[in-house]
């Protein structure tokens, strides 16, 4: 048995209209956890299995297909960003794809590196290392629990002169407060800093707007709202660094050796085209490249607007519910339109919880949250 081509057998994307259809949950679960791990597609799952099988035969699978189904994967991938795949490359973890990104910014002693107060430690840990290896500093933002987190960025940007570089979410992890980042583009850029962002918890819901923000690099998990497998993530890398940036790793599959792959000892093949320089070693495994080609065939046919408006009606009716029930201190303000938190108090969160997973709601836990 040899993988499906990527092009002619694997599932055909599902009509909007069978979306309650498409996902392998039973029927007494209630998943509300796509921030964590999204959700199995049917279709997905089927090819996965496939995928498998397929690996006991792995010389059915010829060099030049494998590659071509690498970059059909790249194409659709591409297709969340800008549209251009020699801008996108495959990396396992969204950690890579920021430690690629610290990696080439140029830092300073007495730099600012700016991130939330309490942000995903993937995009967190680097620059703390980064900060300390350069001499320059972290600047926090504070988070707190109510009023504009976007008004806090702008706020920490005005008051951060020494600012380098910012990193930051489109969609806070913790809770879902959503950041506008129009604004905070456009005040980081007048500061000349470069903008970096992770979009694991908005890609394939919330459109980025490239031309708008100007990003130096975007990083985004595949297992999340993208509905893909774990290890393999999505790297986009503005042309600057498309030409002049190295990888974090050396690896054969980011050179262009030619036709006859050879690597003489004395000088190493140039890079491949665009942003295929920074693909890390060891993802691009069929399995993978299977489970995210029909994912993100799928994210694409449903269209991320369509996702973020019908999400965005089922947040606003929970919010609304809980206003009717004098419960509206447990919603979170200004949340993204797929992404939110119940805030219950202190005391009660425990019984929350429990009630929860006794009517079969599958969700997490996040600081209280």
């Amino acid at each position: 048995m040899s993988l499906p081509s990527l092009s002619s057998t694997l599932p055909t994307p599902l009509d909007w209209s069978q979306r309650h259809h498409a996902f392998a949950l039973p029927a007494e679960v209630t998943y509300l956890d796509a921030a964590s791990r999204g959700p199995l597609l049917r279709a997905v799952q089927t090819v996965a299995h496939q995928a498998v099988d397929a690996m006991a035969a792995p010389w059915r699978l010829p060099f030049d297909t494998w590659l071509q189904q690498i970059e059909q994967l790249r194409v659709l991938a591409a297709a969340l960003f800008d549209g251009d795949a020699h801008a996108v490359a495959m990396v396992p973890s969204a950690a890579h794809g920021l430690a690629t990104a610290a990696r080439n910014l140029p830092v300073q002693p007495g730099d600012a590196v700016l991130v939330l107060e309490g942000q995903f430690p993937s995009n967190l840990l680097i620059w703390q290392r980064r900060c300390a290896e350069a001499g320059a500093h972290l600047v926090a933002v504070s988070t707190g629990t109510d009023g504009s987190l976007t008004d806090a960025v702008l706020q920490t940007i005005a008051e951060t002169p020494a600012l380098r570089i910012a990193s930051l979410p489109h969609a806070y992890w913790l809770d879902g407060r959503a950041l506008d980042l129009d604004r905070i583009s456009a005040a980081v850029h007048a500061r000349g800093a470069a903008l970096v962002l992770d979009l694991s918890q908005s890609l394939g819901v919330l459109p980025p707007d490239l031309p708008r923000w100007q990003p130096d690099f975007m990083v985004s998990v595949g297992h999340k709202w993208l509905l893909g497998p774990m290890g393999l993530a999505w790297l986009w890398v503005a042309p600057q660094w498309r030409t002049d940036g190295l990888p974090i790793e050396e690896h054969w599959i980011g050179r262009d050796a030619g036709s006859s792959w050879e690597f003489p000892i004395a000088t190493a093949p140039l890079y491949r085209s665009g942003a295929r320089r920074f693909d890390a070693g060891g993802v691009a495994d069929p399995l993978r490249i299977a489970m995210a080609t029909v994912a993100l065939q799928q994210i694409n046919a449903w269209q991320p607007v369509r996702i973020a408006d019908t999400l965005g009606a089922l947040t606003t009716h929970w919010d609304a519910a809980l206003q009717a029930r004098g419960l509206g201190s447990w919603c979170t303000p200004g949340h993204a339109p797929h992404l939110t938190a119940l805030r219950p108090p202190a005391a009660a969160l425990d019984a929350v919880a429990t009630l929860f997973g006794t009517l079969g709601v599958i969700c997490t836990r996040r600081h209280g949250r």
